[in-house]
This record gives C-alpha cells, structure tokens and sequence, in this order.
C-alpha cells in the first residue's frame, strides 16, 4: 500500500498537486532524511489517533482493508488536514524496533557464555528503549526457545546456522542508554508517533511494538539526553569490575556524525585496553551491511577479538547465525 501510495505522491508532486505545495520549501535530502516516511508516519499518526474515518478503512493498522481507492481519501486528507500534515515533514523518522532483539539476544548470550559474568548494558541511541529491556521477552527463534513462556513480549523469527548460546546464565546487573531525543513510551503522543512509523499492513509488527510498548511502561528504561560519545566518555573512564561492559547499538550508526563516530571507536579502543578478565569490555553492533541485511558484529576485550556473529533483516524477520569464535 505504501509503494502505491509514494508512486501516486509522486505523480501528484510532478504535476503540482497538494503535494507539490506541501514539500514546497522542506529543507533536507528527500532520501537520506526519510521524506517519504516522514508524509507516510505522519498521515498514519491521524489515522491511529481515530481522527480520519475515511482513510482508516484502508488501514489494517486501524482494523481496515487495503484497496486502490485509498489515494483519493489519502490526498483529500493532506487537504484538509494541510498545516498538521506539514508538520510531520519536520520530524525526523525515529523507531524502536523491537524484533531487532532476535538478533541481539543471541550476542548477548555469547558475551554471557564468554565471559561469565552479568552484563552491564550500555545502549547508544535507546529511542524508547525497549531493546534495553531484550533479555525480559519470550523468544521462538526458529527451533530455539528462550526467556519465560509468561512473558507478554514473543519475539518470532527465522533462523539459520547452528544453535545460539542457550545454555549461557544471562543476568543483567544495570541497563542505561543514551539519546539526543529519548522517548519515553508513558508519553501517550510518543507512543502514537513510534506506531506511526510501522507500515499499516505489518499487523504482527505492530502487535509486538504494542506489547513491548506496555511492558515498557511498567518498568521505566533509563535514558540519559546526551549524545553516544560523550555517554561513552564518561561511562568507560574506569573499568567496571565484577560484570561485562556491554555496548550495544542497532542501526543507530548512520544518524551518528561521522566525527562522533571517530571519538566512539577511540574510546572503545582505549577502554579496552583498560579491559581485564574480571572487567571484560564488549561492543555488540547489529548495523547495515547492504540494503537487504544488517551485521551483528562483536568485538571483546581483553584481546580486542572481531567477530561477524551473523545477519539479520532489518526488522528482525529472520537471523543467519554462523556461529563464529569471539
């Protein structure tokens, strides 16, 4: 539905439709910054808010049916709707896609296997964060089952290659984050805008952002408003002893600036060589590889070891797990 909706946006825009006027002097790279989204998230924010009847019946999101006809009730509603709609196109695309657990969960068990000790999660670019909270959801991982049956949050996806580490004792001793915009999911708005970004048809997907956005609620993450090198400097400036120091990230390192991603991979440096067995210093990415998949890649120290775990989709739909030594 979206495609033939962006295709018919498109046309609108060629012929200087509604459209045309309303990306009239948006400032910003029309891919790079999302403003397909942005016009997408930001009509199907009005959809879910019960404030566009017409429109929802297209929208499985909102208990409606995909057809051909949604264009003609979609560009009326940008018509009506003009200045709100405008408006949209001024936030930036931010997520929290919860099913990209399938694919952090099986590092966080192999740092656990490795090392043997609790984790210390430090998160860069938490959003909501809700992945803070990975080792508390049910996960059906293909064959492999992990995490308490009485858990509301079930992470599903396919998966390839050898068995994760299910055996590791995973216990997280703290769990942090940081973001220069945090969300905070007891915000009714703010939970509105992270649906908003799902795509309508997507109806699991957004059965499990619910779900996680609930239990989300109920414990609070811990999100500092401060960029990832300066959370780093300052969290990394003495060894942690007695737990593993866990910084992990998922598709977080293209909106970093690529000078703050220079002073990241220094500091990571330094403090692994501050690394030692009873304060072990882990660095778990889930970041693009090409359009299609995404890298978990992991770094540990002391030794400063690199290892490729695996791929993943983007929203955590399948994972290729190889298994690699770390």
């Amino acid at each position: 539905m979206y495609a033939q909706l962006l295709d018919a946006a498109a046309q609108d825009l060629e012929r200087g439709g509604v459209i045309a006027r309303l990306v009239e002097g948006w400032r910003g790279h029309p891919v790079l910054d999302a403003l397909g989204l942005r016009l997408l998230g930001g009509i199907h924010r009005i959809v879910l808010a019960g404030s566009a009847p017409r429109l929802a019946r297209y929208y499985p999101s909102a208990g409606g049916v995909p057809d051909s006809a949604v264009w003609p009730e979609f560009v009326a509603l940008v018509g009506e709707r003009f200045e709100e709609v405008r408006a949209a196109l001024g936030e930036r695309v931010q997520t929290n896609e919860v099913a990209r657990s399938a694919a952090l969960l099986p590092g966080f068990l192999r740092i656990a296997a490795r090392t043997g000790l609790p984790l210390r999660l430090l998160e860069l670019g938490s959003s909501a964060g809700l992945l803070q909270l990975a080792d508390r959801y049910r996960y059906e991982l293909g064959p492999h089952h992990w995490g308490s049956e009485a858990s509301g949050v079930r992470i599903r996806a396919e998966w390839s290659g050898p068995a994760p580490d299910l055996d590791a004792k995973l216990d997280v001793a703290s769990r942090l984050g940081c973001d220069p915009n945090p969300l905070d999911v007891n915000d009714p708005a703010v939970a509105l805008r992270l649906q908003s970004f799902v795509w309508p048809e997507q109806t699991e997907r957004m059965a499990l952002l619910r779900a996680a956005i609930g239990y989300g609620r109920s414990v609070h993450p811990s999100i500092e408003q401060t960029g990832a090198a300066r959370f780093l400097a300052r969290e990394l400036a003495q060894p942690a002893h007695g737990v593993t120091t866990l910084v992990f990230q998922s598709v977080v390192w293209w909106y970093i600036p690529e000078a703050e991603r220079a002073e990241i991979v220094r500091l990571m440096d330094e403090a692994g060589t501050r690394a030692a067995s009873d304060a072990p210093l882990a660095w778990l990415r889930l970041e693009g590889a090409t359009t299609r998949e995404a890298e978990i890649r992991l770094s540990l120290w002391p030794g400063g070891s690199d290892a490729l775990l695996g791929t993943a989709h983007y929203h955590g739909r399948w994972v290729k797990w190889t298994g690699a030594s770390s």
